[in-house]
């Protein structure tokens, strides 16, 4: 029986990648839990052939992606339709959320909570914070997208440490369509307009000052990204 499914999304990984299945697998197994760990990794640099060689001796273990950057919404739909746990979430590839926080995540869920996110406000222990340009820079996109899509008392969409029951991560991600960093606010939109619960627990957090947004190119796709899905889900009609 799989407990739980967690997804890694990495683009050019391959340095932490061990490290961070390692302490998952560590994990796990301390707690008698039967896992699966999928690696949605895009990129060349050999992070994919890494997962598949661990998997040589760890079956639990797969990698999908290609060598096309084509987006962490896009790689994480792809592993929630492959994930077969009774609770299926994912986390950062390079361990921004240690993998013991998942001690506070599994009572909400074993309490039949949907959907459990963690965040890095109300209460959060910010290890090595971002510097103050992304801090600021994170307090407008928050009054920005609750303007623009809503979500009340969400107090960050963008910590990537989220949990479902597994019924619920398949129904939620078959909807889903953003194939960028915006996805996260489109799950948690479709959950609400699913009547979903959605749970916040704060988090350890640590920045790793290593960023992949194109901060010009990248913001301008997120701003596009999150007008879509406010005309989509705040103001659109029935959910398909």
């Amino acid at each position: 029986m799989i407990d739980i499914s967690l997804i890694l999304p990495a683009y050019n990984e391959a340095r932490v990648i061990p490290t961070t299945i390692g302490d998952a697998v560590r994990y796990f197994e301390a707690r008698g839990l039967g896992y699966e760990i999928i690696v949605a990794a895009d990129g060349t640099d050999g992070t994919r052939e890494i997962v598949r060689e661990m998997a040589r001796s760890n079956p639990a273990l797969s990698a999908i992606g290609s060598e096309a950057r084509c987006g962490k919404g896009l790689g994480i739909r792809k592993a929630v339709a492959q994930a077969t746990g009774r609770i299926i979430g994912y986390a950062d590839a390079d361990n921004k959320v240690p993998v013991e926080e998942l001690d506070k995540v599994r009572p909400v869920l074993d309490a039949g909570v949907e959907v459990v996110i963690g965040t890095r406000r109300g209460g959060a222990a910010i290890e090595r914070a971002q510097p103050l340009y992304r801090r600021v820079g994170s307090k407008g996109f928050l009054y920005f997208m609750q303007t623009v899509v809503g979500l009340p008392g969400i107090n960050d969409t963008q910590c990537g440490f989220k949990f479902f029951q597994g019924e619920c991560a398949k129904e939620l991600f078959r909807r889903q369509k953003v194939d960028a960093y915006m996805f996260d606010v489109e799950i948690l939109a479709i959950a609400r307009r699913l009547g979903y619960r959605i749970e916040q627990v704060p988090v350890r957090w640590r920045d790793d000052a290593d960023s992949r947004l194109n901060l010009v190119s990248g913001n301008l796709k997120n701003v596009r990204d999150i007008f879509k899905i406010g005309f989509e889900h705040r103001f659109g009609g029935r959910l398909q």
